[in-house]
């Protein structure tokens, strides 16, 4: 005989498959933010210089930000290595009702970039990096924890990239992005809902192999020899979870019988992006660059989740907007010895009012890099950097979260974010 929920059984029902819905985009939306922080760290020399890079050709590092410069580089075969340590720090409060919160995090994003002249005409490139990799972990059972409580994430990039010198003046240059990632993501089930010993209910998703596929494609036009105009657009890529886990935790004995683990499928449009910049030599040790870059969010108007089980499809909102990031940035070389670099960059958020959610918690940012090389000799040198990322405060609110039978329930806050982050890398080339 098939049992008879009560009222209160089936509102606990309910309110866990909405639950579950807002979990899994949630879970989606932060691998695309690494955890809140949307921070640029592929490559040490390029981070010195506000992360410009379209249209600077000093390094292998030139495989992400344009794969056509490849053909410019001076040397035959190059290679660099670097890692960063990214340090991040989030404050929430809310006065009305007397709430605070934070939470520090850290995580070491690394980049590999080698590139092969064949001839006079085709190079060839290798590109490994971690944009999107990042931690988050509120404080346990916080005001918040019916949205996050916390996140992992781990997402690997690898770029095979070929590039085309057609004339003295003017390169072409792309290729494919593989994309392979993991995130684990954690919250409490609703507000205030426990087991018998007091515990608070929690569900876990957990997805590996994320994979995903996109390219990259761009040009170098060096219209004299002193000035380099730069373009690259990066395809939108689709991420791809396949039978995720949904497991929940410490639910009380009523709630068992009601839900039982799943699994899931979900996917996730990461934007197309275009840059554009130049550079210009000024004197023989001054290099001064710009780059403008359009991230077209708007694809990512909402969240389809669907589930192994009868459970029905949800579809989630997050109504993001496209964004700008402005790079200035600049090159000392006073000797053969040591190159001085500093820049700054402007960095729009996707996220609109109403969807601030504390798993993505970032406004609008500016960010004040430098940095610097010791050529150990012609062919190694060691590179250095440092970002300091400020985030403007803001005081903003997620009002689609749904318990029981109230909908767009809102949470929010003021929150403050700041990031630094030191790096150090090689350069080898002959």
């Amino acid at each position: 005989m098939s049992k008879e929920y009560n009222n209160e059984e089936l509102t606990y029902f309910m309110t866990m498959r909405k639950l579950l819905f807002l979990t899994i985009a949630a879970l989606t939306a932060s691998s695309a933010f690494a955890g809140g922080y949307r921070v640029s760290l592929q490559g040490q020399k390029q981070l010195a210089m506000g992360h410009t890079g379209v249209a600077v050709v000093n390094s292998a590092e030139v495989l992400f930000f344009n794969p056509s410069g490849m053909a410019f580089l001076e040397k035959r075969f190059n290679v660099s290595v670097g890692a960063n340590a990214l340090f991040a720090r989030t404050k929430f409060q809310n006065e009305t009702y007397n709430w605070k919160s934070s939470t520090s995090n850290f995580g070491t994003p690394f980049n590999v970039y080698a590139s092969y002249k064949v001839n006079d005409v085709l190079s060839l490139g290798i590109a490994v990096y971690t944009p999107y990799g990042s931690k988050v972990e509120w404080d346990d059972d916080w005001q918040g924890s019916h949205l996050v409580n916390n996140i992992n994430l781990n997402a690997k990039y690898v770029q095979p990239s070929i590039s085309l010198k057609l004339n003295d003046k003017f390169s072409i240059g792309g290729g494919p992005i593989y994309v392979n990632g993991q995130v684990e993501f954690n919250r409490n089930i609703t507000r205030s809902l426990t087991n018998e010993e007091g515990q608070r209910s929690d569900l876990t998703i957990d997805a590996s192999n994320v994979s995903a596929w996109g390219w990259t494609a761009g040009f170098m036009f060096k219209p004299v020899d002193d000035f380099i105009i730069g373009f690259n657009y990066r395809s939108e890529i689709t991420m791809e979870a396949r039978d995720g886990d949904a497991v929940f935790g410490d639910l009380p004995g009523f709630a068992q019988g009601l839900y039982s683990n799943t699994t899931f499928n979900a996917d996730l449009p990461l934007p197309a992006e275009v840059t554009v910049g130049m550079s210009y030599k000024v004197s023989d040790k001054w290099l001064v660059a710009f780059d403008y870059n359009r991230a077209y969010w708007h694809v990512y108007e909402a969240l389809v989740v669907s589930f192994a089980n009868d459970t029905p499809t949800s579809v989630n909102p997050r109504n993001y907007k496209d964004a700008s990031t402005y790079r200035l940035g600049t090159q000392f070389t006073p000797n053969e010895k040591f190159t001085f670099r500093a820049g700054w960059y402007f960095d729009e958020s996707p996220v609109q009012d109403g969807y601030f959610a504390p798993e993505t918690p970032r406004n609008d940012s500016m960010g004040f890099t430098g940095g610097l090389t010791y050529q150990l000799n012609k062919r190694f040198g060691i590179d250095f950097s440092f970002l300091y990322l400020h985030f403007d405060e803001v005081d903003n609110s997620y009002d689609h979260y749904s318990e029981g039978t109230q909908n767009d329930v809102s949470f929010g806050g003021t929150y403050k974010n700041v990031v630094f982050s030191p790096g150090v890398g090689i350069t080898y080339g002959f």
